[in-house]
């Protein structure tokens, strides 16, 4: 590149279902401000992310992502710095000489069943909320580490890194606890921004197995001499720690005008709120199951886990084992054709965790509620759509009151929002306007922490978005229908959910 153009960063983006190393350039360019032409970002390597089922137990397949992460920096070529971020709660165990005891076990593995009873025994769910705020999820890392307890591995652990900051250890030899990923594991007090020592102590964790704390936009150490010969890197490469855990960078990618925004971050997951400037802990908001996280520059994010497009992704996967392999795009033209809300689901409801046979258990929750069965491929997206859309809806309204906070725009981020008829459907749910786009919020929040620890831009988290919203096509979709239909439905969801 000419000495003109703005520096290069490498956003290594670890998904559920793939990664992605994506080169972004971010500062001045050729008009000589921060602009259209000083942010770009470019996938240089995409990989996919495969879980692997061994001993009846579901592993992520770490090696292989590690893999992927050193081929994406050499194609990548000479950066600037390097950030990692990944999904939250799971982690590998380390022995004393740092070498990994085993493959980390997948969130989705069933060997959590039943802990939330051991825990809630010792730390009853109003005292749990009460001290970390965070939402009830039976995959968090307390309910996992309670789930390890006595086993081999846990027994000779030295060390224990959450996935994003694994990478980073290997990378650069240097371990540290990224802040806002560290928020998920339910061990963290989100008004001391610190560990919760009294969870840790009742459900006897160690907390010495975690490395100490670092916030976005600290070091987390230079890429070593061996991954630099592997990656092709001449010169001293910095990693950079930015939002660690997705969402935290997602909603730094956030293109929003001013803080009475919701966002939606979509992906295998919907992660739905608002962005606050302290936790909400109280009573009726443990009861809503909203959790409180931390975020980038102090800020707290107040929102629901939603099942997300996994549905919609498990039943491709389950049709293309049947052989009867569906094309994405065909299905959703005749999902927007389908009759709207003939049948929803709560997008929610536990069954829907667990992969393999999502169609024949959205039948079976359809059928539960007295509901019409889907007949058919079409009627089935329809209905998962319609169902994201209400899930959307219920948080953001519970997000508003819960919080105090109004809303008067939905921005819709990630992967889904690519899903014209899903973002409308929102809109329309919500009975907001929704902004959709970027795509690639959590590699541009990645590439924009690293952009302004390196000097190349400059500010807060407004100036950063006002760099978005100058650089990035977004598409814009008004609520339209009646909202009554909408709200009937959600009264149905909402006894499902109850009931």
């Amino acid at each position: 590149m000419p000495p003109s153009s703005p520096p290069a960063f490498a956003a290594v983006d670890l998904g559920a279902s793939s990664g992605r190393v994506i080169l972004g350039r971010v500062g001045t360019g050729r008009t000589g401000r921060t602009g259209t032409d000083g942010l770009s970002l470019t996938e240089v390597h995409r990989f996919p992310n495969r879980p692997v089922r061994l001993g009846g137990t579901l592993h992520w397949d770490i090696l292989g992502l590690y893999r992927g992460v050193l081929d994406g920096l050499r194609k990548a070529g000479e950066v600037a710095s390097v950030g990692v971020d990944s999904w939250a709660v799971d982690y590998g165990l380390l022995d004393a000489t740092g070498a990994l005891l085993g493959n980390p076990v997948h969130y989705r593995d069933s060997r959590t069943e039943g802990t939330a009873g051991r825990v809630a025994a010792v730390l009853p769910p109003p005292r749990l909320y009460s001290l970390t705020g965070l939402q009830h999820l039976p995959f968090n890392t307390v309910y996992q580490l309670t789930a390890a307890r006595g086993t081999p591995q846990l027994g000779a652990a030295q060390r224990l890194l959450l996935i994003p900051d694994l990478i980073s250890y290997w990378l650069t030899g240097t371990a540290g606890t990224e802040l806002t990923n560290a928020s998920t594991t339910q061990l963290v007090d989100p008004r001391t921004r610190d560990w919760s020592r009294p969870v840790a102590d009742a459900l006897g964790i160690d907390l010495t197995l975690f490395p100490p704390l670092r916030i976005p936009g600290e070091p987390a150490g230079e890429l070593l001499p061996g991954v630099r010969e592997a990656t092709g890197h001449t010169h001293p490469v910095p990693v950079t720690a930015v939002g660690s855990h997705d969402t935290a960078s997602a909603v730094v990618g956030v293109p929003a005008a001013g803080p009475d925004f919701a966002y939606i971050a979509t992906g295998t997951w919907s992660l739905a709120g608002l962005e606050l400037d302290a936790p909400v802990i109280t009573e009726a908001s443990r009861r809503a199951n909203f959790t409180n996280e931390l975020g980038v520059d102090g800020t707290v994010r107040y929102l629901r886990n939603i099942m997300g497009l996994w549905l919609l992704q498990e039943c491709q996967r389950s049709w293309e084992s049947e052989g009867r392999p569906y094309e994405l795009r065909e299905l959703l033209r005749g999902a927007a054709e389908a009759a709207p809300l003939r049948s929803v689901v709560d997008a929610g409801d536990p069954r829907f965790i667990a992969p393999d046979r999502m169609p024949a258990r959205i039948a079976e929750a359809c059928r539960d509620t007295g509901q019409p069965v889907p007949r058919d491929a079409v009627e089935t997206v329809r209905c998962v759509l319609d169902s994201l859309a209400l899930a959307h809806r219920r948080a953001v309204e519970d997000a508003q009151r819960l919080s105090g906070r109004g809303v008067s725009a939905v921005h819709v981020v990630g992967g889904g929002a690519h899903n014209e008829l899903l973002c409308q459907l929102t809109a329309d749910a919500c009975g907001l306007p929704v902004v959709a786009g970027p795509t690639e919020a959590a590699a541009l929040g990645n590439v924009l922490v690293q952009a302004r620890t390196a000097g190349a831009v400059h500010g807060g988290l407004a100036d950063l978005r006002e760099l978005l919203r100058t650089a990035l096509p977004l598409r814009h979709h008004q609520p339209a229908g009646p909202q009554q239909a909408w709200r009937r439905a959600a009264e149905a969801v909402s006894a499902q959910a109850n009931g």
